[in-house]
């Protein structure tokens, strides 16, 4: 699969996020060897009342369950927004292959923005980045949602 399907079927996912009123990011994890997505996951922190609800983190525990095991190494990881340290180091630590990321996050992305976790040559572990994939139909949702919040007089 492509990292531009895969990143149209994470905008799915940001989505279904958007209906939930969470803050729509979405993700997905394609097992590579059977190119089949293994993993799904949207934002679900206001609907779960859970703070590490992260769309990567449905997405990686969703994959972990269907291969049986925590090692990801054979995955690669598409999420619409740059991943923050909390998910950065999930992906690190499930040794997933690549992460493919739409819009960078200026005020918590820890890919290349704020920190380099993924590719920091002191971890264990270094995931092939590709970045800016659909990062204006990513960026947008975002812009969208945050200018109708505060509309509303929310966040």
């Amino acid at each position: 699969m492509t990292d531009v399907f895969l990143m149209q079927e994470a905008i799915a996912e940001a989505s279904k996020a958007l209906a939930l009123q969470e803050v729509p990011v979405g993700c997905v994890v394609l097992h590579i060897p059977t190119d089949e997505i293994i993993g799904r996951g949207h934002n679900r922190r206001e609907s779960d009342a859970d703070p590490t609800a992260h769309a990567e983190i449905v997405a990686m525990r969703q994959a972990a369950a269907a291969l049986g095991t925590w090692r990801l190494h054979e995955c690669a990881i598409a999420v619409t927004l740059e991943p923050c340290p909390m998910c950065a180091g999930a992906i690190v630590g499930a040794r997933m292959r690549r992460l493919i990321y739409g819009c960078d996050d200026p005020k918590a992305g820890a890919i290349r923005t704020l920190y380099k976790i993924c590719d920091d040559s002191r971890l264990n572990h270094i995931v092939e980045i590709s970045a800016g994939i659909l990062a204006d139909e990513c960026a947008e949702l975002l812009r969208d949602f945050f200018r109708t919040q505060r509309a509303a007089g929310k966040k």
